[in-house]
């Protein structure tokens, strides 16, 4: 099973960007858990920026609430970051994040699973 990301660029403050992330595995019969999505800018350790479970509960850090919106489309294993009303400070390398459990003999295995990173600049 892999996360693949999409999305991000170059977007002048006060712009909006989405960016997505699916998780495949061909031939594979999978579950997820909760997905997220985490960012680390240039000197910075990541953090997490929003997190969503199954069921749709979603939990934001303080400097995003209002502005991005993390949603999950679960029939096509697709999370999605909606980031509105972008600032400066908003750069950084965006990882998508999820909990999957991949099926083996009448069990679900859950492992932590993170995307190759989409670079979101945030810039005039």
């Amino acid at each position: 099973v892999q996360l693949q990301a999409f999305g991000g660029g170059l977007v002048q403050p006060g712009g909006s960007l989405r960016v997505s992330c699916a998780a495949c595995g061909p031939g594979i019969m999978f579950s997820i858990k909760d997905m997220a999505w985490y960012r680390q800018a240039p000197g910075k350790q990541r953090e997490l920026v929003a997190s969503i479970s199954t069921p749709g509960t979603t939990n934001y850090i303080d400097s995003v609430k209002g502005r991005f919106t993390i949603s999950r489309d679960n029939a096509k294993n697709t999370v999605y970051l909606q980031m509105n009303s972008l600032k400066p400070e908003d750069t950084a390398v965006h990882y998508c994040y999820a909990e999957i459990g991949t099926y083996y003999s009448g069990s679900y295995y859950y492992y932590h699973y993170w995307g190759q990173g989409t670079e979101v600049t945030v810039s005039s």
